[in-house]
């Protein structure tokens, strides 16, 4: 069984600022880094090469109309072992623990994977009236999930979904959902069906529910250390694996709340090295009308 998590310690990002370059390596990540023009030049050098050397469209259409398999493929090899339960959740976005309450809410997390945020989130509404949903492309992902000894289908239901399709078919009605969550999953959704899939959570959001989200910026780490061949278009890509992932800036058309970009520098104390992440974390609202 797992415990409560206890987050009272736990500080929201962007809580921790390099004042001095000396002290880069007393610690292991520091927040709201600025970068200098030089790394910005350098930056946009590599993405211009990436699509300089853009794999054939041949391959990219297979790769894109391939997906479920290479994802499939991803969660045969790597199970429940790859990612790491998602415990920050709580505090940067507390919408998800204000659930608990008497009136039944419902949480949607679209790209749940194995579970890494699911199972933290149950954990944390044990003993409230949250019903939690959850999707993934995946049907591997999904199974792995149900197996999951802390799976219960009192408080938790699963189910396969290709959020880019044109009829969803879930098991809730419309306009039902207190929260959608995203953790790195837009990134793996095609540029041109970004659209198509931010209305499907308009319709399916209640009146005054919060879309949460926080995934890949331009320019992030990631995208800088892709190799030539890779660039299926301007800043989206596919991995060694064959799955995809696209660099956007922020945007969407709801009421927004929080619209905030990460830009961290994480540090390998052992190895001396400063490794630049850019994330983005966004909060929108559906209006009460």
């Amino acid at each position: 069984m797992t415990q409560s998590i206890d987050t009272s310690k736990r500080k929201q990002f962007g809580n921790r600022f390099l004042k001095n370059d000396d002290d880069v390596f007393k610690h292991n990540a520091w927040d709201n880094v600025e970068w200098n023009e030089a790394q910005e030049i350098q930056a946009l050098s590599q993405v211009c090469a990436h699509v300089k050397t853009k794999m054939p469209s041949e391959k990219a259409a297979d790769l894109e109309d391939n997906a479920d398999e290479y994802w499939n493929k991803f969660y045969s090899v790597h199970q429940e072992k790859f990612f790491k339960n998602r415990c920050w959740l709580f505090t940067e976005f507390p919408e998800i623990t204000s659930l608990k309450n008497e009136k039944p809410s419902f949480i949607l997390e679209v790209g749940c994977g194995v579970g890494n945020s699911v199972f933290p989130i149950l954990a944390h509404c044990v003993d409230s009236n949250v019903h939690v949903y959850c999707c993934d492309f995946s049907s591997n992902a999904i199974q792995i999930l149900k197996e999951n000894s802390e799976y219960n289908d009192k408080h938790c239901t699963a189910f396969v979904c290709d959020i880019t399709s044109d009829e969803w078919n879930p098991p809730f009605a419309l306009e039902s959902l207190d929260v959608i969550l995203l953790v790195f999953v837009l990134s793996a959704v095609q540029p041109e069906k970004l659209k198509h899939v931010v209305g499907q959570f308009y319709k399916y959001l209640k009146p005054g529910g919060m879309v949460l989200f926080r995934d890949y910026g331009r320019y992030d780490m990631a995208q800088l250390r892709f190799k030539e061949g890779r660039c299926i278009s301007e800043n989206y890509y596919s991995r060694g694996d064959g799955t995809l992932v696209h660099f956007f800036t922020q945007g969407a058309g709801f009421e927004q709340v929080q619209n905030m970009v990460d830009r961290r520098m994480q540090v390998n104390r052992g190895k001396q090295l400063k490794m630049y992440r850019v994330w983005i974390q966004c909060k929108y609202k559906k209006p009460i009308l």
